[in-house]
This record gives structure tokens, C-alpha cells and sequence, in this order.
């Protein structure tokens, strides 16, 4: 797969938003990569952790976010959704598994009913390794701070107010990852 190819049909002018997104993906991959390498007990495939985490925020450019220069229609509660769409459509359904299951750290199908979020209500949690240390990753970098890496107090600190359980996720991959 060329991860490129993909970013420059959806992004194919050189402006904010797609520094924004190259800046925080490769951020991501990074990260992800680093927990690759860590983790050979985990046997993960480097190439499509890397592929999946430049690919990850995919869909954003739909969105309505002007923070990060997303001028799009849709809430951004919805980009991995749609990033998922698009990469369905490019005939990869792997890795629009990972950008349908990396907001927070998973929504589960309850969570999406009790907080009336615009998503389908099914469960988009990680499910395989690859997913679980690319959802991992995303929680250290903004799209607003793109140099700064989160601690993983910071980290928690964001993902408490969105309910325990995906704060309990994320604190069970800080144990396998670090």
C-alpha cells in the first residue's frame, strides 16, 4: 500500500490541514512504531502499524473543526467513521478498522447510545493488537499542540471525561506498551 498516494487524493493541496494531519500521524506512527519494536512478543506487523497510523485521521478534512482547519459538514465526533469509508472504498478494510475504532479509546456501543452520539450504534473498540497500540499512540498528540508529546497523566487527564472505561482500556495498554 501506498499510505502517500491515499493522503495526497484526500489532501492534495500543501496547506494547514494537511500539515496538520501529516504532522500528528507521523507523530502516531512513530510512537506506535516505537511500541513495535518494544513489543516483538506481540508480533505485529511494522508495516501496517505504520500504513494504518498515517492513515488513522483520514477523514477529518469532512468534518467541521475549524481549530485544526477541518471546513467540512459532518461533527468530528464522525471522522473516524468516515476515514473508515474512504478506505473501504480504496479496498482497505484493515486499516479502516483502525480509524473506526481509534476515537478515545474505543466507543463501545453503549457509550455511543447514552451520550446520543451521531455514530451507528454498534461497538467501534480495538479488537486486534494493531488497533489497541495505534488508538494507544493517538492519545499522546494533539492536532492542536503538534509539538508536544502528552505524559500519560495528560493523557488520562483527556480521556476521564469522556467515562471509566475507556480510562480503564487505555490504563491496561499502559501496561502491555510501556
Amino acid at each position: 500500500m501506498d499510505f502517500q498516494a491515499i493522503i495526497d487524493k484526500y489532501y492534495p493541496e500543501n496547506n494547514a490541514l494537511r500539515h496538520i494531519l501529516i504532522t500528528h500521524s507521523q507523530s502516531v506512527a512513530h510512537k506506535a512504531s516505537q511500541i513495535v519494536l518494544s513489543h516483538p512478543e506481540l508480533q505485529l506487523d511494522a508495516r501496517f502499524v505504520e500504513e494504518a497510523a498515517m492513515l488513522h485521521d483520514i477523514g477529518i478534512f469532512l468534518c467541521d473543526a475549524p481549530a485544526i482547519e477541518c471546513f467540512g459538514t459532518e461533527p468530528y465526533i464522525r471522522h473516524g467513521r468516515l476515514g473508515a469509508e474512504l478506505l473501504r472504498a480504496e479496498g482497505y478494510p484493515a486499516h479502516a478498522r483502525v480509524c473506526e475504532r481509534h476515537t478515545g479509546a474505543g466507543l463501545s456501543r453503549e457509550d455511543i447510545v447514552r451520550q446520543d452520539l451521531p455514530l451507528p450504534h454498534e461497538d467501534f473498540l480495538p479488537q486486534t493488537m494493531a488497533e489497541k497500540v495505534i488508538c494507544y499512540a493517538d492519545k499522546f498528540y494533539s492536532k492542536t499542540r503538534l509539538d508536544e508529546e502528552k505524559s500519560v497523566a495528560q493523557a488520562e487527564r483527556s480521556l476521564a471525561k469522556f467515562g471509566e472505561a475507556g480510562l480503564e482500556r487505555f490504563r491496561k495498554w499502559e501496561k502491555l506498551f510501556e
